[in-house]
């Protein structure tokens, strides 16, 4: 028998992709906000949705921007409007897109 907390490390291990559904509202949000972040030399790209966490990179001027965590709980903000659920945005430097 397997003690609770390895069950709960398997059952993390097993978590299931996002749905179409869910993944396309991820996705408008992110494309709908993308023209602003572009205007400025800037970028958002999502890396990977794991349950609540919705892992972006920020790429060009975002990057080194001091607005940067402003502009992601503005786009979490506009994800927990648009899903009716909380999620949090992750940034990832440097990572290569996997979605």
């Amino acid at each position: 028998m397997l003690r609770d907390n390895q069950k709960n490390e398997e059952a993390g291990q097993l978590e299931t992709a996002p749905s179409p559904e869910r993944e396309q509202v991820i996705r408008a949000v992110i494309d709908e906000i993308r023209p602003n972040l572009r205007r400025d030399g800037g970028d958002c790209e999502l890396i990977e949705i794991c349950g609540n966490k919705i892992m972006v990179r920020l790429t060009g001027a975002c990057v080194l921007c001091k607005l940067s965590s402003a502009t992601l709980e503005g786009i979490q903000a506009k994800l927990i409007e648009e899903l009716g659920e909380f999620v949090r945005l992750v940034p990832v430097p440097g990572a290569a897109a996997r979605l």
